[in-house]
């Protein structure tokens, strides 16, 4: 499952509402506090196992964090083996 997922080097390319893979769980990343340690903070989709707010920093991101290319829509359900997005 990692080997289809691009791994983020840089934290500036994190984008507020892609899912991200991290650590075996989908992701939504939320937002990043502008402070003097920047922490970048994602949300897990629904239908996840783990249920709480992930807050990460810059060295755990680009060691923990994959982009999956997918774009987070209104409607989104997490099976066992896929994601599927709808329509309406």
């Amino acid at each position: 499952m990692y080997n289809t997922f691009s791994k983020i080097y840089d934290c500036s390319y994190l984008s507020r509402g892609m899912i991200y893979f991290i650590n075996g769980t989908f992701y939504r990343f939320l937002y990043t506090n502008d402070s003097v340690r920047t922490q970048y903070f994602f949300e897990p989709l629904p239908g996840q196992r783990k249920r709480a707010d992930l807050k990460l920093n810059q060295k755990k991101v680009r060691a923990m964090v994959h982009e999956t290319g997918i774009r987070a829509m209104k409607h989104l359900a997490v099976g066992q083996n896929a994601i599927q997005l709808s329509l309406f």
